[in-house]
């Protein structure tokens, strides 16, 4: 068994190296050309012509918290079914602790102040426009330019379960001039995330969302721009430097991955060599093991992303236990053995849960999971710009 194990491994890398080189021909051949002009929106024989000319203008946009949706939320945060009791010592290892779910929902509802989230989620400029059939939500900073100091457009891009509320305490360093340097910031809500329309059908990836925004920052006067862009923001980001190889003046990753064929493989393969070690009594947990456990949650946002979105859209705690379990182990793995998930020792409560009011508020997390059912795709494969 553990000559079979190394001959896979060796197999895997012989595999890798034999599906790099096919990459390297199909990255020789001509980047894909997308529909820029390809309509996610209502049909539009159902929209008003006139009503479709003004959305397509630049508007002011805020948002609002009323107070029958706070009365509402308090409501259902306060009036749950009792939680199941988590197993002895296992903190968040199953995921979020059953014994915090009151705590979190206390705060929110007792103690979080509504006023000061409207307020911080208002705390920039921001605006909607219509681009390609969509109301395309974003923030727009511009920054007071001194005499000898260059302005540059900054796209900043979000990822699941994120939102724009992760790039506020940012907004002000990359605004104020440095080393005769300054960024005009503009970050959109993905289209599908947060208070941006979701497309009203299929096919709506990373790579058509790249050509949304690449219209959107057209919309705005910049044809040339830098990005940056982490999780969903980080592919998407990668798909508008492929596409727009001209026009993208520097991306920025916060996280460095690519989808493959010979990723796919690896990863296949790299679970194959696992449980041979289960065989050979080997196993040790690795940085692989950990991926597949944490994990999980893409084959479900994945493949039924509507059907979990139906609970997670209906109970303001169980959208709270979603999101901030990612939070949590995402932000250390050994999050997990801890009671609370060390979600204080990154964030603040109200940090955290402003995050989660923009999914709430704007009913979003089924249409913002779609994401991953489409990028997993054979659509999005059959374009071939991962290679």
């Amino acid at each position: 068994m553990q000559h079979n194990a190394e001959l896979m491994a060796k197999f895997s890398i012989t595999w890798c190296l034999a599906l790099a080189s096919v990459a390297a021909i199909v990255s020789a051949q001509s980047v894909p050309q997308m529909d820029e002009d390809e309509w996610w929106g209502p049909p539009e024989q159902e929209i008003d012509t006139e009503q479709l000319q003004q959305k397509k203008s630049i508007r002011p946009f805020s948002i609002t918290i009323s107070q029958d949706e706070i009365d509402y939320l308090r409501k259902r945060l306060l009036n749950h079914r009792s939680f199941v009791p988590p197993l002895e010592d296992s903190n968040f290892e199953y995921g979020f602790n059953p014994d915090q779910l009151d705590v979190w929902a206390q705060y929110w509802a007792n103690e979080y102040n509504f006023t000061r989230a409207e307020e911080v989620l208002n705390a920039y400029p921001q605006y909607k426009v219509n681009v390609q059939g969509l109301d395309m939500h974003f923030i727009w900073v511009k920054p007071q330019v001194p005499e000898g100091v260059t302005s540059v457009p900054l796209l900043l891009l979000h990822g699941w379960p994120s939102s724009v509320r992760a790039y506020h305490d940012s907004i002000p360093i990359l605004t104020t001039p440095s080393d005769g340097l300054v960024f005009e910031v503009i970050v959109p809500s993905l289209p599908g995330f947060g208070f941006s329309d979701a497309a009203v059908r299929p096919g709506m990836g990373p790579v058509q969302m790249a050509v949304v925004l690449k219209n959107l920052m057209k919309a705005l006067g910049h044809k040339k721009f830098y990005v940056q862009g982490e999780d969903w923001g980080a592919v998407i980001g990668r798909q508008l430097s492929t596409l727009y190889q001209d026009d993208i003046l520097g991306f920025h990753s916060a996280q460095l991955t690519v989808l493959t064929n010979c990723v796919e493989v690896k990863t296949l393969l790299a679970g194959y060599i696992g449980s041979l070690q289960i065989d050979l009594h080997q196993f040790n947990r690795t940085a692989s093991t950990d991926l597949a456990e944490e994990t999980g949650y893409i084959h479900l946002q994945a493949t039924k992303p509507d059907s979990v979105g139906v609970g997670l859209s209906d109970s303001p705690i169980g959208l709270c236990a979603w999101m901030l379990e990612k939070f949590s182990t995402w932000s250390r793995r050994d999050n997990r053995l801890l009671a609370d998930g060390g979600l204080l020792n990154h964030f603040t409560r109200d940090q955290l849960l402003d995050n989660v009011m923009v999914y709430w508020l704007s009913n979003s997390m089924t249409s913002a999971m779609r994401i991953y059912a489409e990028y997993f795709s054979n659509a999005q494969r059959a374009l071939g710009i991962e290679e």
